[in-house]
Protein backbone atom coordinates (compact mmCIF):
# COMPACT_ATOMS: atom_id res chain seq x y z
CA UNK A 1 0.00 0.00 0.00
CA UNK A 2 1.38 3.42 -0.95
CA UNK A 3 2.35 5.74 1.88
CA UNK A 4 0.05 8.50 0.56
CA UNK A 5 -2.99 6.20 0.58
CA UNK A 6 -2.20 4.99 4.11
CA UNK A 7 -1.88 8.53 5.48
CA UNK A 8 -5.11 9.68 3.81
CA UNK A 9 -6.93 6.63 5.22
CA UNK A 10 -5.66 7.42 8.71
CA UNK A 11 -6.76 11.06 8.39
CA UNK A 12 -10.28 10.04 7.37
CA UNK A 13 -10.29 7.39 10.10
CA UNK A 14 -9.38 10.13 12.58
CA UNK A 15 -12.40 12.22 11.56
CA UNK A 16 -14.61 9.14 11.93
CA UNK A 17 -13.14 8.61 15.40
CA UNK A 18 -13.96 12.22 16.28
CA UNK A 19 -17.54 11.71 15.13
CA UNK A 20 -17.93 8.38 16.95
CA UNK A 21 -16.54 9.81 20.21
CA UNK A 22 -19.31 12.40 20.25
CA UNK A 23 -21.99 9.87 19.35
CA UNK A 24 -21.06 7.41 22.13
CA UNK A 25 -19.77 9.73 24.88
CA UNK A 26 -22.96 11.77 25.02
CA UNK A 27 -24.99 8.80 26.33
CA UNK A 28 -23.10 8.80 29.65
CA UNK A 29 -23.66 12.54 30.08
CA UNK A 30 -27.42 12.67 29.38
CA UNK A 31 -28.56 12.73 33.05
CA UNK A 32 -26.19 15.59 33.92
CA UNK A 33 -27.08 17.50 30.75
CA UNK A 34 -30.80 17.06 31.49
CA UNK A 35 -30.23 18.50 34.98
CA UNK A 36 -28.34 21.53 33.60
CA UNK A 37 -30.98 22.12 30.92
CA UNK A 38 -33.78 21.76 33.50
CA UNK A 39 -35.29 19.08 31.31
CA UNK A 40 -35.51 15.27 31.42
CA UNK A 41 -33.48 12.56 29.75
CA UNK A 42 -36.35 11.50 27.47
CA UNK A 43 -36.65 14.99 25.98
CA UNK A 44 -32.89 15.25 25.66
CA UNK A 45 -32.94 12.35 23.20
CA UNK A 46 -34.10 14.96 20.66
CA UNK A 47 -30.47 16.06 20.51
CA UNK A 48 -29.44 12.57 19.39
CA UNK A 49 -32.36 12.09 17.00
CA UNK A 50 -31.82 15.47 15.29
CA UNK A 51 -28.20 14.52 14.62
CA UNK A 52 -29.03 11.18 12.99
CA UNK A 53 -31.82 12.74 10.91
CA UNK A 54 -29.40 15.33 9.50
CA UNK A 55 -27.02 12.54 8.56
CA UNK A 56 -29.83 10.80 6.69
CA UNK A 57 -30.90 13.99 4.87
CA UNK A 58 -27.48 15.28 3.77
CA UNK A 59 -25.42 12.14 3.10
CA UNK A 60 -27.18 11.66 -0.30
CA UNK A 61 -26.10 15.12 -1.45
CA UNK A 62 -22.51 14.80 -0.17
CA UNK A 63 -21.22 13.22 -3.40
CA UNK A 64 -22.75 15.94 -5.60
CA UNK A 65 -21.29 18.71 -3.40
CA UNK A 66 -17.84 17.05 -3.39
CA UNK A 67 -17.84 16.74 -7.18
CA UNK A 68 -19.12 20.27 -7.70
CA UNK A 69 -16.76 22.15 -5.34
CA UNK A 70 -13.83 19.76 -4.98
CA UNK A 71 -13.60 16.95 -2.43
CA UNK A 72 -10.66 18.39 -0.48
CA UNK A 73 -12.32 21.80 -0.15
CA UNK A 74 -15.61 20.25 1.01
CA UNK A 75 -13.77 17.94 3.44
CA UNK A 76 -11.96 20.94 4.94
CA UNK A 77 -15.18 22.94 5.21
CA UNK A 78 -16.99 20.02 6.84
CA UNK A 79 -14.24 19.64 9.47
CA UNK A 80 -14.42 23.38 10.25
CA UNK A 81 -18.22 23.12 10.48
CA UNK A 82 -17.92 20.14 12.80
CA UNK A 83 -15.49 22.02 15.08
CA UNK A 84 -17.66 25.16 15.24
CA UNK A 85 -20.88 23.21 15.86
CA UNK A 86 -19.10 21.15 18.56
CA UNK A 87 -18.13 24.41 20.30
CA UNK A 88 -21.75 25.54 19.99
CA UNK A 89 -22.94 22.27 21.59
CA UNK A 90 -20.56 22.79 24.50
CA UNK A 91 -21.75 26.36 25.05
CA UNK A 92 -25.48 25.51 25.07
CA UNK A 93 -27.50 26.36 28.17
CA UNK A 94 -30.91 24.98 27.18
CA UNK A 95 -32.44 22.16 25.15
CA UNK A 96 -33.66 24.17 22.10
CA UNK A 97 -30.21 25.67 21.47
CA UNK A 98 -28.63 22.23 21.93
CA UNK A 99 -30.94 20.69 19.33
CA UNK A 100 -30.07 23.47 16.85
CA UNK A 101 -26.34 22.95 17.48
CA UNK A 102 -26.71 19.20 16.99
CA UNK A 103 -28.55 19.81 13.70
CA UNK A 104 -25.56 21.84 12.51
CA UNK A 105 -23.15 19.19 13.76
CA UNK A 106 -25.09 16.43 11.98
CA UNK A 107 -25.05 18.41 8.72
CA UNK A 108 -21.26 18.80 8.95
CA UNK A 109 -20.86 15.13 9.87
CA UNK A 110 -22.94 14.08 6.85
CA UNK A 111 -20.35 15.74 4.61
CA UNK A 112 -17.18 15.03 6.61
CA UNK A 113 -16.84 11.23 6.72
CA UNK A 114 -18.57 10.31 3.39
CA UNK A 115 -16.51 12.89 1.48
CA UNK A 116 -13.38 11.75 3.32
CA UNK A 117 -14.10 8.15 2.31
CA UNK A 118 -14.58 9.32 -1.29
CA UNK A 119 -11.11 10.90 -1.18
CA UNK A 120 -9.67 7.59 0.01
CA UNK A 121 -11.41 5.69 -2.81
CA UNK A 122 -10.05 8.09 -5.43
CA UNK A 123 -6.47 7.96 -4.11
CA UNK A 124 -6.21 4.22 -3.46
CA UNK A 125 -5.62 1.43 -5.95
CA UNK A 126 -8.25 -1.31 -5.98
CA UNK A 127 -5.77 -3.89 -4.67
CA UNK A 128 -5.13 -1.70 -1.59
CA UNK A 129 -8.77 -0.99 -0.71
CA UNK A 130 -8.87 -3.79 1.88
CA UNK A 131 -6.04 -2.11 3.79
CA UNK A 132 -7.43 1.41 3.36
CA UNK A 133 -10.97 0.60 4.52
CA UNK A 134 -9.49 -1.47 7.35
CA UNK A 135 -7.62 1.62 8.64
CA UNK A 136 -10.81 3.70 8.55
CA UNK A 137 -12.94 1.04 10.25
CA UNK A 138 -10.27 0.37 12.89
CA UNK A 139 -10.16 4.04 13.87
CA UNK A 140 -13.96 4.18 13.94
CA UNK A 141 -14.18 1.16 16.24
CA UNK A 142 -12.15 2.98 18.90
CA UNK A 143 -15.06 5.39 19.37
CA UNK A 144 -17.51 2.97 21.05
CA UNK A 145 -14.69 1.80 23.36
CA UNK A 146 -13.21 5.17 24.32
CA UNK A 147 -16.39 7.27 24.07
CA UNK A 148 -18.35 6.06 27.12
CA UNK A 149 -15.19 6.06 29.27
CA UNK A 150 -14.20 9.53 28.10
CA UNK A 151 -17.74 10.84 28.55
CA UNK A 152 -17.94 9.43 32.08
CA UNK A 153 -14.53 10.87 32.95
CA UNK A 154 -15.34 14.38 31.75
CA UNK A 155 -18.81 14.35 33.29
CA UNK A 156 -17.53 13.08 36.66
CA UNK A 157 -14.35 15.14 37.05
CA UNK A 158 -14.81 18.21 34.82
CA UNK A 159 -18.10 18.86 32.98
CA UNK A 160 -20.05 17.36 30.09
CA UNK A 161 -19.11 20.38 27.95
CA UNK A 162 -15.66 18.88 27.39
CA UNK A 163 -17.20 16.00 25.44
CA UNK A 164 -17.65 18.53 22.64
CA UNK A 165 -14.67 20.78 23.33
CA UNK A 166 -12.29 17.82 22.89
CA UNK A 167 -13.11 18.02 19.17
CA UNK A 168 -11.23 21.33 18.91
CA UNK A 169 -7.65 19.92 19.10
CA UNK A 170 -8.64 16.83 17.10
CA UNK A 171 -10.24 18.98 14.42
CA UNK A 172 -7.35 21.44 14.18
CA UNK A 173 -4.89 18.57 13.79
CA UNK A 174 -7.13 17.05 11.09
CA UNK A 175 -7.19 20.38 9.21
CA UNK A 176 -3.38 20.55 9.31
CA UNK A 177 -3.09 16.93 8.10
CA UNK A 178 -5.55 17.55 5.24
CA UNK A 179 -3.56 20.64 4.15
CA UNK A 180 -0.26 18.76 4.43
CA UNK A 181 -1.03 15.36 2.93
CA UNK A 182 -4.16 15.42 0.76
CA UNK A 183 -3.59 16.76 -2.77
CA UNK A 184 -5.95 19.32 -4.27
CA UNK A 185 -8.87 17.77 -6.08
CA UNK A 186 -10.44 19.87 -8.81
CA UNK A 187 -14.19 20.13 -9.17
CA UNK A 188 -15.39 17.98 -12.06
CA UNK A 189 -19.15 18.12 -11.71
CA UNK A 190 -21.24 19.89 -14.31
CA UNK A 191 -24.42 18.07 -13.35
CA UNK A 192 -27.32 20.24 -12.17
CA UNK A 193 -28.65 19.53 -8.70
CA UNK A 194 -31.68 17.26 -8.64
CA UNK A 195 -33.63 19.47 -6.22
CA UNK A 196 -36.84 17.44 -6.43
CA UNK A 197 -34.95 14.21 -5.78
CA UNK A 198 -33.11 15.81 -2.87
CA UNK A 199 -36.30 16.90 -1.13
CA UNK A 200 -38.20 13.66 -1.75
CA UNK A 201 -35.32 11.41 -0.65
CA UNK A 202 -34.40 13.76 2.21
CA UNK A 203 -37.89 13.63 3.70
CA UNK A 204 -38.13 9.89 3.06
CA UNK A 205 -34.77 9.07 4.66
CA UNK A 206 -35.44 11.41 7.59
CA UNK A 207 -38.79 9.67 8.08
CA UNK A 208 -37.11 6.24 8.11
CA UNK A 209 -34.65 7.38 10.78
CA UNK A 210 -37.46 9.03 12.80
CA UNK A 211 -39.63 5.92 12.48
CA UNK A 212 -36.85 3.64 13.71
CA UNK A 213 -36.21 5.97 16.65
CA UNK A 214 -39.94 5.87 17.45
CA UNK A 215 -39.90 2.05 17.47
CA UNK A 216 -37.32 2.09 20.25
CA UNK A 217 -39.63 4.20 22.42
CA UNK A 218 -42.95 2.68 21.31
CA UNK A 219 -43.24 0.21 24.23
CA UNK A 220 -45.43 -2.16 22.23
CA UNK A 221 -47.62 0.32 20.34
CA UNK A 222 -46.08 0.36 16.85
CA UNK A 223 -48.99 1.93 14.96
CA UNK A 224 -47.47 5.43 14.70
CA UNK A 225 -43.93 4.25 13.86
CA UNK A 226 -45.39 1.85 11.28
CA UNK A 227 -47.34 4.70 9.65
CA UNK A 228 -44.25 6.93 9.55
CA UNK A 229 -42.12 4.13 8.08
CA UNK A 230 -44.76 3.21 5.48
CA UNK A 231 -45.06 6.82 4.31
CA UNK A 232 -41.27 7.16 4.25
CA UNK A 233 -40.75 4.04 2.14
CA UNK A 234 -43.44 5.25 -0.26
CA UNK A 235 -41.49 8.49 -0.64
CA UNK A 236 -38.28 6.54 -1.26
CA UNK A 237 -40.07 4.49 -3.95
CA UNK A 238 -41.15 7.77 -5.57
CA UNK A 239 -37.54 9.03 -5.35
CA UNK A 240 -36.29 5.91 -7.15
CA UNK A 241 -39.01 6.28 -9.80
CA UNK A 242 -38.09 9.95 -10.20
CA UNK A 243 -34.38 9.10 -10.61
CA UNK A 244 -35.18 6.96 -13.67
CA UNK A 245 -37.01 9.79 -15.42
CA UNK A 246 -34.31 12.47 -15.39
CA UNK A 247 -30.85 12.69 -16.93
CA UNK A 248 -28.93 13.68 -13.80
CA UNK A 249 -30.54 12.16 -10.69
CA UNK A 250 -29.16 12.93 -7.24
CA UNK A 251 -28.58 9.21 -6.74
CA UNK A 252 -28.32 6.96 -9.78
CA UNK A 253 -29.87 3.73 -8.54
CA UNK A 254 -28.92 1.94 -11.76
CA UNK A 255 -25.51 1.35 -10.18
CA UNK A 256 -27.23 -1.37 -8.13
CA UNK A 257 -27.20 -3.45 -11.34
CA UNK A 258 -23.47 -4.01 -10.76
CA UNK A 259 -23.66 -7.40 -9.07
CA UNK A 260 -20.98 -7.05 -6.40
CA UNK A 261 -22.30 -3.62 -5.40
CA UNK A 262 -25.96 -4.64 -5.44
CA UNK A 263 -25.36 -7.71 -3.25
CA UNK A 264 -23.47 -5.67 -0.64
CA UNK A 265 -26.29 -3.13 -0.53
CA UNK A 266 -29.27 -5.51 -0.48
CA UNK A 267 -28.12 -8.53 1.55
CA UNK A 268 -25.32 -6.47 3.04
CA UNK A 269 -27.86 -4.13 4.62
CA UNK A 270 -29.59 -7.08 6.30
CA UNK A 271 -26.23 -8.30 7.59
CA UNK A 272 -25.37 -4.81 8.88
CA UNK A 273 -28.73 -4.69 10.69
CA UNK A 274 -27.78 -7.95 12.42
CA UNK A 275 -24.34 -6.52 13.23
CA UNK A 276 -25.68 -3.18 14.46
CA UNK A 277 -28.23 -4.77 16.77
CA UNK A 278 -25.40 -5.89 19.09
CA UNK A 279 -24.66 -2.47 20.70
CA UNK A 280 -28.37 -2.20 21.58
CA UNK A 281 -29.38 -5.67 22.72
CA UNK A 282 -26.22 -7.04 24.37
CA UNK A 283 -25.61 -4.27 26.98
CA UNK A 284 -29.35 -4.38 27.76
CA UNK A 285 -29.19 -8.15 28.20
CA UNK A 286 -26.28 -7.83 30.62
CA UNK A 287 -28.18 -5.32 32.76
CA UNK A 288 -31.74 -6.67 32.68
CA UNK A 289 -31.01 -10.35 32.06
CA UNK A 290 -27.81 -10.81 34.07
CA UNK A 291 -28.55 -8.09 36.65
CA UNK A 292 -25.22 -6.30 36.16
CA UNK A 293 -24.75 -2.60 36.85
CA UNK A 294 -24.34 -0.29 33.82
CA UNK A 295 -20.63 0.09 34.61
CA UNK A 296 -19.96 -3.67 34.83
CA UNK A 297 -22.15 -4.33 31.79
CA UNK A 298 -20.09 -1.78 29.85
CA UNK A 299 -16.83 -3.41 30.92
CA UNK A 300 -18.04 -6.87 29.88
CA UNK A 301 -19.39 -5.59 26.56
CA UNK A 302 -15.92 -4.24 25.77
CA UNK A 303 -14.95 -7.87 25.00
CA UNK A 304 -17.17 -7.58 21.90
CA UNK A 305 -15.46 -4.34 20.86
CA UNK A 306 -11.99 -5.77 21.50
CA UNK A 307 -12.88 -8.71 19.27
CA UNK A 308 -13.91 -6.29 16.52
CA UNK A 309 -10.64 -4.39 16.79
CA UNK A 310 -8.52 -7.55 16.94
CA UNK A 311 -10.00 -8.81 13.68
CA UNK A 312 -9.03 -5.76 11.62
CA UNK A 313 -5.40 -6.73 10.85
CA UNK A 314 -6.40 -10.41 10.49
CA UNK A 315 -9.23 -9.50 8.09
CA UNK A 316 -6.70 -8.16 5.59
CA UNK A 317 -4.84 -11.50 5.59
CA UNK A 318 -8.07 -13.54 5.36
CA UNK A 319 -9.49 -11.60 2.39
CA UNK A 320 -6.18 -11.92 0.56
CA UNK A 321 -5.95 -15.68 1.15
CA UNK A 322 -9.61 -16.58 0.53
CA UNK A 323 -12.04 -15.21 -2.06
CA UNK A 324 -14.90 -12.94 -0.96
CA UNK A 325 -17.56 -15.54 -1.74
CA UNK A 326 -15.95 -18.03 0.65
CA UNK A 327 -15.39 -15.39 3.34
CA UNK A 328 -18.91 -13.92 3.26
CA UNK A 329 -20.68 -17.30 3.22
CA UNK A 330 -18.34 -19.10 5.63
CA UNK A 331 -18.06 -16.25 8.12
CA UNK A 332 -21.78 -15.53 7.71
CA UNK A 333 -22.55 -19.05 8.90
CA UNK A 334 -20.17 -18.59 11.83
CA UNK A 335 -21.84 -15.24 12.62
CA UNK A 336 -25.22 -17.00 12.73
CA UNK A 337 -23.88 -19.77 14.99
CA UNK A 338 -22.26 -17.26 17.37
CA UNK A 339 -25.52 -15.27 17.53
CA UNK A 340 -27.36 -18.47 18.50
CA UNK A 341 -24.60 -19.12 21.03
CA UNK A 342 -25.25 -15.73 22.63
CA UNK A 343 -28.86 -16.80 23.17
CA UNK A 344 -27.74 -19.74 25.35
CA UNK A 345 -25.84 -17.53 27.82
CA UNK A 346 -27.43 -17.20 31.24
CA UNK A 347 -26.74 -15.80 34.68
CA UNK A 348 -25.19 -19.19 35.58
CA UNK A 349 -22.64 -18.91 32.73
CA UNK A 350 -19.13 -18.11 34.03
CA UNK A 351 -18.16 -14.52 33.33
CA UNK A 352 -14.97 -15.58 31.55
CA UNK A 353 -17.04 -17.70 29.13
CA UNK A 354 -19.44 -14.81 28.48
CA UNK A 355 -16.42 -12.61 27.68
CA UNK A 356 -15.02 -15.27 25.30
CA UNK A 357 -18.33 -15.59 23.42
CA UNK A 358 -18.60 -11.79 23.21
CA UNK A 359 -15.03 -11.63 21.89
CA UNK A 360 -15.76 -14.19 19.15
CA UNK A 361 -18.97 -12.34 18.33
CA UNK A 362 -16.91 -9.20 17.77
CA UNK A 363 -14.45 -11.11 15.56
CA UNK A 364 -17.12 -12.47 13.22
CA UNK A 365 -19.07 -9.22 13.00
CA UNK A 366 -15.94 -7.25 12.19
CA UNK A 367 -14.81 -9.61 9.42
CA UNK A 368 -18.25 -9.58 7.76
CA UNK A 369 -18.44 -5.79 8.01
CA UNK A 370 -14.96 -5.26 6.54
CA UNK A 371 -15.51 -7.77 3.71
CA UNK A 372 -18.79 -6.13 2.66
CA UNK A 373 -17.37 -2.61 2.79
CA UNK A 374 -14.46 -3.62 0.59
CA UNK A 375 -16.24 -5.80 -1.99
CA UNK A 376 -18.79 -3.05 -2.62
CA UNK A 377 -16.29 -1.05 -4.70
CA UNK A 378 -14.69 -3.96 -6.58
CA UNK A 379 -16.34 -3.31 -9.96
CA UNK A 380 -17.23 0.38 -9.65
CA UNK A 381 -15.67 2.49 -12.45
CA UNK A 382 -13.80 5.58 -11.23
CA UNK A 383 -16.27 7.94 -12.90
CA UNK A 384 -19.14 6.39 -10.88
CA UNK A 385 -17.27 6.10 -7.58
CA UNK A 386 -18.85 9.25 -6.13
CA UNK A 387 -22.40 8.03 -6.75
CA UNK A 388 -21.59 4.56 -5.42
CA UNK A 389 -20.01 6.01 -2.27
CA UNK A 390 -23.05 8.23 -1.65
CA UNK A 391 -25.55 5.40 -2.07
CA UNK A 392 -23.48 3.00 0.03
CA UNK A 393 -23.04 5.49 2.89
CA UNK A 394 -26.79 6.16 2.85
CA UNK A 395 -27.54 2.43 3.04
CA UNK A 396 -25.09 2.06 5.93
CA UNK A 397 -26.74 4.86 7.88
CA UNK A 398 -30.17 3.32 7.34
CA UNK A 399 -28.92 -0.10 8.47
CA UNK A 400 -27.53 1.42 11.66
CA UNK A 401 -30.89 2.88 12.68
CA UNK A 402 -32.87 -0.16 11.57
CA UNK A 403 -30.52 -2.46 13.49
CA UNK A 404 -31.55 -0.75 16.73
CA UNK A 405 -35.20 -0.99 15.67
CA UNK A 406 -34.71 -4.70 14.94
CA UNK A 407 -33.49 -5.23 18.49
CA UNK A 408 -36.47 -3.38 19.96
CA UNK A 409 -39.03 -5.23 17.82
CA UNK A 410 -37.62 -8.72 18.42
CA UNK A 411 -37.47 -8.07 22.16
CA UNK A 412 -41.09 -6.95 22.18
CA UNK A 413 -42.16 -10.01 20.15
CA UNK A 414 -40.31 -12.28 22.57
CA UNK A 415 -41.82 -10.66 25.67
CA UNK A 416 -45.28 -10.85 24.09
CA UNK A 417 -44.78 -14.55 23.34
CA UNK A 418 -43.78 -15.27 26.94
CA UNK A 419 -46.29 -12.70 28.30
CA UNK A 420 -43.58 -11.02 30.37
CA UNK A 421 -44.34 -7.55 31.73
CA UNK A 422 -40.61 -6.80 32.01
CA UNK A 423 -37.74 -8.19 29.97
CA UNK A 424 -36.35 -11.50 31.22
CA UNK A 425 -33.35 -13.51 30.06
CA UNK A 426 -35.62 -15.80 28.03
CA UNK A 427 -36.84 -12.75 26.07
CA UNK A 428 -33.29 -11.87 25.07
CA UNK A 429 -32.60 -15.51 24.16
CA UNK A 430 -35.60 -15.72 21.81
CA UNK A 431 -34.82 -12.29 20.31
CA UNK A 432 -31.25 -13.36 19.51
CA UNK A 433 -32.52 -16.58 17.91
CA UNK A 434 -34.88 -14.56 15.69
CA UNK A 435 -31.98 -12.30 14.72
CA UNK A 436 -29.85 -15.36 13.96
CA UNK A 437 -32.59 -16.57 11.59
CA UNK A 438 -32.47 -13.25 9.74
CA UNK A 439 -28.68 -13.54 9.56
CA UNK A 440 -29.01 -16.96 7.92
CA UNK A 441 -31.49 -15.62 5.34
CA UNK A 442 -29.07 -12.86 4.35
CA UNK A 443 -26.58 -15.49 3.14
CA UNK A 444 -28.76 -16.62 0.22
CA UNK A 445 -27.75 -13.77 -2.08
CA UNK A 446 -24.03 -14.19 -1.29
CA UNK A 447 -24.13 -17.38 -3.38
CA UNK A 448 -24.53 -15.11 -6.44
CA UNK A 449 -20.96 -13.93 -5.93
CA UNK A 450 -18.45 -15.77 -8.10
CA UNK A 451 -15.13 -17.02 -6.68
CA UNK A 452 -13.17 -14.56 -8.85
CA UNK A 453 -15.30 -11.52 -7.93
CA UNK A 454 -13.17 -8.97 -6.10
CA UNK A 455 -9.84 -10.51 -7.15
CA UNK A 456 -8.67 -7.02 -8.16
CA UNK A 457 -9.03 -6.07 -4.49
CA UNK A 458 -6.96 -9.04 -3.42
CA UNK A 459 -4.00 -8.15 -5.61
CA UNK A 460 -4.71 -10.96 -8.09
CA UNK A 461 -4.30 -9.76 -11.70
CA UNK A 462 -7.45 -10.31 -13.74
CA UNK A 463 -5.52 -11.40 -16.85
CA UNK A 464 -3.67 -14.01 -14.88
CA UNK A 465 -6.93 -15.31 -13.46
CA UNK A 466 -8.47 -15.48 -16.93
CA UNK A 467 -5.46 -17.30 -18.33
CA UNK A 468 -5.60 -19.92 -15.62
CA UNK A 469 -9.33 -20.37 -16.14
CA UNK A 470 -8.73 -20.93 -19.85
Amino acid sequence: MKKESRIISLIVGGTLLMEMLDATAISTALPKMAHDFESNVVHLSAGITSYTIMLAVFIPISGWIADRYGAKKVFNTAIIGFILSSIACGLCRNLPSFVVARICQGTAGALMVPVGRLIVLKHTEKKDLVDAIGYIAWAGLLGPIIGPVLGGFFTSYFSWHWIFFINIPFGIFALWAVHRYIPTMDADNIRPLDIIGFFISGIGLAGIMLGTEMIGAAQGDYSKPALVLFASFVLMAIAIWHSKRIKYPLIDYSILKIKTFGVTVYSGSITRMVINVAPFILPLMLQLGFGLSPFHAGLLYMANMLGSMSMKPVAIWITRKYNFRTVLIGNGIILTIVTVGLSFLSIQTPIWLVAVVFFFSGLTRSLQFTSLNTLAYADIPNDRMSNANTLYNTAQQMALGMGIALGAVTLHLASTYYQDTSYQMRDFSLALQLIAGLSLLSLIEYFKIKPNDGNNLRGIPIKKESAQAA
